[in-house]
């Protein structure tokens, strides 16, 4: 996942792929249905959603004479996961920036 990381992310730089991803998390949608939702064409959704299959974030299923996509919950589950996981890296490291900016130094006397 850690490769692929900058290219999810610059795939949901998009807001309108945001709101695409977040549509299709409340469930499967054709694209005529997100475009009748979205203020963005039909062939608009059609770009924004094979930007969203190339990074594995979406995935289509054919059901009749209609494609309808998904969102791929094992894959924002381990994007969730190494956002977690460079989260807590950062917070680890500010923790111990302060307890060295907090320690008294030796070879300064007490001002009291």
């Amino acid at each position: 996942m850690t490769a692929a990381l900058p290219a999810v992310c610059a795939a949901l730089g998009d807001s309108t792929r945001w709101e695409i991803l977040t549509r299709l998390g409340e469930g499967p949608m054709s694209a005529s249905a997100l475009a009748r939702v979205l203020p963005v064409t039909r062939q608009a959704i059609g770009k924004h959603l094979e930007v969203l299959r190339e990074v594995g974030l979406v995935e289509s299923e054919q059901r009749g004479r209609e494609v309808v996509y998904l969102a791929v919950g094992a894959r924002l589950g381990a994007l969730a996961r190494e956002l977690d996981r460079i989260s807590r890296s950062w917070e680890t490291r500010l923790l111990r920036i302060k307890e060295l900016a907090e320690r008294p130094d030796p070879d300064v006397p007490p001002l009291f």
